[in-house]
């Protein structure tokens, strides 16, 4: 039998038409009915009853869809396979990245698989955390670079670029502290990142596990604006540790009783395009992660 055979005969399967399945799979209707008859032939048995007034599946029928249906998709695998090692990838990529991001492995991984794969629509969003993430689950995103906590939903899988504390962030000159904890920030003007923000997903999280939520002065819409605010001396910002070490003009307290870490990594599903799983190789390269 042929893989075409098989496709056919799915089609007819799924159309309930000999018609529709010609008009799918882009053929005539003589054709796609030689070709069923054919691999009827070949094994024996009717595929389908053509005696009612839609295309029913016969016994033999239900039995041999799911196998045509696993043959097909086993072969789609193989050419998929080969066309990645021969650097033939198609199609598109659909890449989210969090709002404000100005990471350069991110953009050196974008234009190392741009070069690579110049048959590859490429496509980038920008978009808070939370959004990303459901697009990456309702598959308009293949592929996000975005903020996240320990639980991810299911089907997702995620390669972390980073892992680390929140922090409360004070200017250096003034504050005396080592570290500070929920309670004391209860009484802070608090200034935060917007809801959806993964850093700030994290550290809302935290404070409704340990007496309630806490509600900041000020919602800013980036890292930078929120050093700004707290150098300003406009309350206390609540970011990750990295970003506060960038800055000698702040300091970054450890929260007591925070023991959870804000994320920023790539997500994709566990299913992917042989688009995605090439870029999320280069990404891995680019962000100089090491193995595995």
């Amino acid at each position: 039998m042929e893989m075409r055979q098989l496709e056919y005969f799915v089609a007819v399967a799924d159309e309930e038409s000999f018609t529709s399945a010609a008009q799918r799979v882009h053929t005539t209707q003589p054709n796609i009915s030689a070709q069923i008859r054919g691999l009827e032939r070949e094994l024996g048995s009717a595929l389908f009853d053509r005696s009612a007034r839609s295309v029913r599946l016969t016994d033999a029928g239900r039995a041999a869809l799911p196998a045509a249906r696993a043959a097909l998709a086993a072969a789609r695998e193989v050419t998929d396979a080969v066309s990645e090692v021969r650097g033939l990838l198609r199609g598109s990529l659909s890449v989210g990245m969090v709002e404000g991001c100005t990471i350069a492995p991110l953009f050196a991984a974008l234009g190392t698989f741009g070069s690579a794969h110049p048959k590859v629509a490429l496509s980038l969003r920008e978009s808070p955390s939370d959004q990303l993430i459901s697009s990456v689950v309702d598959g308009s995103l293949d592929v996000a670079l975005t903020g996240y906590g320990d639980e991810l939903p299911r089907g997702i899988e995620s390669l972390t670029v980073i892992a680390e504390p929140v922090v409360a962030v004070v200017p250096a000159d003034v504050e005396r502290s080592t570290s500070t904890g929920l309670a004391d920030l209860r009484q802070r003007s608090l200034i935060c990142l917007p809801r959806g923000a993964g850093i700030r997903a994290v550290f809302d999280d935290a404070a409704v596990a340990q007496g309630g939520p806490i509600r900041p002065a000020i919602e800013a819409s980036s890292p930078d604006a929120i050093v700004e605010l707290v150098c300003g001396g406009m309350g206390t910002g609540i970011l990750s540790a990295s970003i506060a070490a960038a800055d000698d003009r702040v300091t970054g307290l450890p929260i007591e009783g925070v023991d959870v870490r804000a994320r920023l990594g790539f997500l994709w599903r566990s299913d992917p395009s042989p688009a995605t799983r090439r870029f999320v190789d280069v990404a891995h390269e680019a962000f100089g992660l090491g193995p595995d």
